[in-house]
């Protein structure tokens, strides 16, 4: 009946009805939900992807809101700010929730959770301490409550990190209108903050027991996102957590410092089997794969160069000592150079990034022990004198066969040659072989050869 009644209608109102349907089913579903990204430990290169594949999905779904759960002792700068970036691009309303009790937002999650529209934390939870880890106790650093006015008088590279550090942190406070002054202090003196002293000096908006809670307490909240207010309706919202992927996973595990730097030396092992061995083929082929992914680590890391730079040159010292006599002097300064390289590696004093000191020493000593006794062993076997060939025929006898002047038959190694030699020699005589032209022996006279011979027996 419903077609019937269609088809009487006019032409441009069934064309009006058809463009209204398409309009209506072309237009996204709402998801009705909340998409929550977890960061639950330091913040690197993988976590800021991570973050940053979350707010697509989210975008994907048309989430209503986008939750992140923070639990991070802190991370990389350059991770942090990505993170910030697409946190202040979101064009939807951002929550930030230090959570479960017993977690915390120190360093760059306190300015992850000031970034966020809303920021809220779970009892037992603390924010804070922003201070950039290369400044504590450094010379030319400010002792707390001194300020700015104690740096302007000597202003240094240190003054000037921790200068950008408090200008970061106040204008996040200010631009989610939560006052500067305790979020500054996170920066110039390292403090930290509870939940509830948090909630009372005006850093973060709620104090939430868990997730349902703080939804609840979200409803009927007025959020500025791209400069329009809007009123968050979250009491029924449903709420997914994203997964990580297999591609973060991966990275996480290879970013990770001391698994880059085993990945860097496998490989320089692995090229160094294959190249002293052609033709093995497996330590190539698994030595070339790790130093590849080892170099594809270091570059999303904070790579001192010079640090690369003092092990590569390291390991050309310590090649260097099994070939040239110079009584260790090249080994000892390639091992030393080796562990300082290794020590300035990875240019951040944040210890979930930094190289185990035992990983370095274990390495160093593994590394020195190859170059500097295995490749001594390998040169002195390559300047051994040849023992098949002709070439192993100098330097031993020959019996003669058949001699007349100066020139006959011998046999050396079981085998008969033409030889050319002393005048007076005779057959039964063994002679010494001085050298090889072509298939000719040149030999030595019978009196040095009966005494290299005697020498021999004896």
């Amino acid at each position: 009946m419903c077609t019937s009644v269609f088809l009487k209608l006019a032409l441009w109102r069934r064309a009006v009805i058809l463009f209204v349907s398409l309009l209506i089913f072309a237009l996204p579903a709402r998801a009705d939900g909340a998409l929550v990204i977890d960061i639950d430990g330091p913040i690197g290169p993988a976590m800021a992807d991570h973050v940053t594949r979350g707010f697509e999905e989210a975008a994907k779904r048309n989430a209503d809101l986008i939750i992140i759960r923070i639990d991070t002792p802190g991370g990389l700068v350059s991770s942090t700010r990505d993170i910030i970036k697409t946190i202040l691009a979101a064009d939807r309303p951002v929550v930030g929730y230090v959570a479960p009790s017993g977690a915390r937002a120190a360093s760059a999650g306190a300015y992850i959770l000031l970034a966020c529209h809303v920021a809220v934390m779970a009892p037992g939870t603390n924010v804070g301490s922003a201070t950039p880890v290369m400044m504590g106790g450094m010379p030319g650093s400010p002792a707390p409550g001194e300020g700015a006015e104690k740096q302007a008088d000597h202003p240094d590279m240190m003054d000037k990190v921790l200068n950008d550090a408090r200008a970061y942190m106040r204008s996040l406070a200010e631009m989610r209108g939560r006052p500067a002054g305790p979020a500054e202090r996170f920066v110039s003196e390292a403090d930290n903050l509870t939940a509830s002293e948090a909630f009372e000096s005006g850093v973060i908006d709620l104090v939430a027991r868990d997730m349902r809670d703080m939804m609840k307490k979200l409803e009927g909240r007025e959020v500025t996102v791209d400069q329009s207010p809007q009123l968050l309706a979250t009491d029924r919202l449903t709420v997914e957590t994203l997964d990580r992927s297999w591609r973060e996973d991966f990275l996480a595990f290879i970013t990770n410092p001391n698994i880059a730097y085993l990945l860097l030396m496998v490989g320089v092992y692995g090229l160094i089997i294959e190249f002293s061995n052609p033709g093995l083929g497996a330590p190539g082929i698994v030595g070339g794969v790790c130093l590849i992914i080892g170099l594809y680590a270091l570059q999303m890391l904070p790579v001192n160069y010079a640090g690369l730079a003092l092990m590569a040159l390291g390991l050309g010292l310590m090649i260097a000592e099994a070939f040239v006599p110079a009584f260790g002097a090249l080994g000892i300064g390639g091992v030393a150079s080796f562990v300082i390289g290794s020590i300035m590696l990875i240019d951040s004093d944040i210890p979930e990034f930094s190289l185990s000191p035992l990983l370095i020493g274990t390495v160093s000593v593994l590394t020195a022990g190859l170059f500097l006794f295995v490749l001594t062993f390998a040169v002195r076997a390559w300047r051994r004198p040849a023992v098949s060939g002709n070439d192993a025929l100098v330097g031993d006898l020959a019996e003669v066969l058949s001699w007349t002047d100066g020139a006959g038959t011998v046999r050396a190694h079981g085998e008969v040659w033409s030889a050319r030699g002393p005048e007076g020699a005779k057959p039964g005589d063994h002679l010494t072989v001085h050298a090889i032209d072509g298939l000719t022996l040149d030999l030595g006279s019978p009196k040095e050869s009966n005494a290299k011979e005697a020498s021999a027996d004896d």
